[in-house]
């Protein structure tokens, strides 16, 4: 059958490798909060951890037995998941990761890379680039552009005290004199 409407990526694996390929990669970014892979398993992974995530903020005993069946080490990470990462996003309608294209991993092959993130958390790169770009605005004197602004209020919405957590981050990277023009 040539090309037509597919419903997943199959990432040139059958389905079990496949099935094993997704689960460690969402479990790796359960405990690591923050993977580097190539685009397309990516994107694989973050449509399962958007639904293992719907399952934890559920938090019923489906919700706990469909988690332990996609992670590869529930003993670790279920405290986790049922516990801080449901708290992060249970007032959060969805979009609980982000893929961010970087450059290719591997000079060899070319093929293109992407970071999975949790966003709001500990490693969330949207949120300290801004702060970054806040900082050097700051420190230059100019004006937000209409784009920092936009992003200033996505990185601080959802997040608990996301707007003195925002200011903290500015100032330490103020502190830093990093921002030169």
């Amino acid at each position: 059958m040539a090309g037509g409407l597919v419903k997943y990526r199959h990432l040139s694996r059958d389905s079990a490798h496949r099935k094993a390929l997704l689960r460690n990669l969402v479990t790796s970014l359960i405990k690591n909060e923050s993977i580097h892979t190539t685009w397309p398993k990516a994107k694989e992974a973050q449509r399962l951890a958007e639904k293992l995530i719907t399952h934890a903020k559920k938090n019923d005993e489906v919700a706990r037995r469909k988690a332990q069946g996609i992670l590869f080490t529930p003993h670790e990470l279920m405290p986790k998941l049922f516990g801080e990462i449901r708290e992060r996003y249970l007032n959060r309608p969805g979009g609980y990761t982000r893929v961010l294209r970087t450059e290719p991993k591997d000079k060899y092959d070319q093929a293109p890379s992407a970071i999975l993130e949790l966003v709001d958390g500990p490693k969330d790169m949207r949120f300290a680039m801004t702060a970054a770009a806040v900082a050097r605005d700051r420190m230059l004197g100019k004006r937000h552009t209409e784009l920092t602004q936009k992003n200033v209020e996505k990185v601080t919405r959802y997040r608990r005290g996301g707007r003195e957590e925002f200011e903290e981050m500015v100032g330490k990277i103020e502190e830093l004199k990093l921002s030169r023009d």
